[in-house]
């Protein structure tokens, strides 16, 4: 017994050794393949569109301005307030040119007093004329007093309507209809034709104009593209923030010369701007469509890498799920989506998400790729 219990550590130790040499020599299980999302290439229709800067203009601008110099008595409108064509916007004092209507209408009454005097004196002499009992000369004399009394008559009777049309303009109006800005003149100013600054500003801006610039080698794509969409060229305004305004776009024409400085060519857009959210002077973006086709391939950006060259890569997998690393060349940007130019065909599955796990050969295990709008509308 005592021998036994001597042996008996060596007996517990060899039994580990035994069970440890046992573990070593089993196989390590095998590694899961990597997880990666995918998406398989079709043909798709794509829209290819360049966003340009542009600048606000408004639809019309009137700087307003007397046609009669007078003192300002009264200011008729509020200032940043929507005004109509025709509405009164100053008041003029009209004493002086008040004064000088009521004297050309005198001259008027003058004038025809004298023509209707000379008429009676050229009718007088007529029968007198015809019995030979008064010389030609004098007869001539006096159709001539009644001719120029006559023309004196018009002469009197236009500088008339010019003294009504100067005492009218004592009121200035609004010359079209818009948003009026501040008075820039303020009561009891002295005002005149020749002044350099305007009384006001009124600018139209239901509709506003948006001036952009453009190569002009995309000029010709943008006027063959309008030829063929029925409905023209689909333009888009962007704020500041890349959102697109609600309004309603169209191009109207492009400039017929190029800068010959920048080989730009000016794109004038109109825009409808029944909110006002468009104000004159504003930079924003365009977008306007280039070029239309049916047949391009489109990945998503995160499936395009690069590698130490600045080469485009992808990764895709075959039938059986096995990963191939490809080089390829891609196109503008649309949506998120590149255009796929060369390396691709329709109908290969590429690997957009999990890249990084793959080699060239190792088997994946795919799962369909989703947009990160249907993934937050899944959530």
């Amino acid at each position: 017994m005592h021998t036994l219990l001597k042996k008996w550590p060596l007996m517990i130790a060899a039994a580990l050794a035994l069970a440890a040499c046992s573990k070593q020599g089993a196989a390590p299980p095998a590694a899961p393949p990597p997880a990666v999302t995918v998406v398989a290439l079709k043909p798709a229709a794509v829209t290819l569109d360049d966003d340009l800067p542009g600048r606000v203009a408004a639809l019309r601008t009137a700087d307003i301005r007397p046609q009669v110099g007078g003192i300002v008595l009264r200011r008729l409108f509020e200032q940043g307030a929507e005004v109509k064509a025709g509405q009164p916007l100053f008041q003029l004092n009209p004493a002086p040119l008040k004064a000088e209507f009521d004297s050309a209408a005198a001259s008027l009454q003058h004038t025809q007093a004298t023509l209707a005097r000379t008429t009676r004196q050229a009718e007088r002499l007529q029968p007198l004329i015809d019995a030979d009992a008064i010389s030609r000369q004098s007869f001539d004399d006096a159709v001539s007093e009644r001719d120029l009394a006559a023309a004196n008559v018009a002469q009197a009777r236009a500088t008339l309507e010019r003294r009504r049309l100067d005492l009218a303009f004592t009121t200035v109006q609004a010359p079209i209809s818009g948003r009026i800005g501040s008075e820039l003149v303020t009561e009891g100013a002295l005002v005149g034709q020749l002044d350099a600054n305007p009384m006001a500003r009124i600018q139209q801006t239901d509709k506003v104009y948006v001036d952009v610039r453009q190569p002009a080698a995309m000029i010709a794509s943008i006027h063959a593209l309008g030829a063929r969409a029925t409905d023209g060229v689909a333009v888009t305004i962007l704020d500041a923030d890349g959102k697109p305004y609600a309004a309603k776009a169209r191009i109207l024409f492009s400039d017929m010369s190029v800068d010959a400085g920048t080989g730009d060519a000016t794109l004038r857009i109109l825009v409808d701007n029944a909110d006002r959210a468009l104000l004159p002077g504003m930079f924003v973006r365009a977008r306007i469509a280039r070029s239309a086709t049916s047949n391009e391939l489109m990945a998503p950006q995160q499936a395009v890498q690069r590698g130490a060259d600045g080469e485009a890569l992808a990764w895709t997998l075959d039938k059986d799920h096995k990963a191939s690393l490809r080089k390829i060349e891609v196109g503008p940007v649309v949506n998120h989506q590149c255009v796929i130019r060369s390396g691709l065909k329709s109908g290969d599955v590429l690997v957009v998400e999990g890249q990084e796990r793959l080699q060239d050969g190792l088997q994946a295990a795919p799962q369909p790729w989703q947009p990160a709008a249907s993934k937050t509308a899944q959530r």
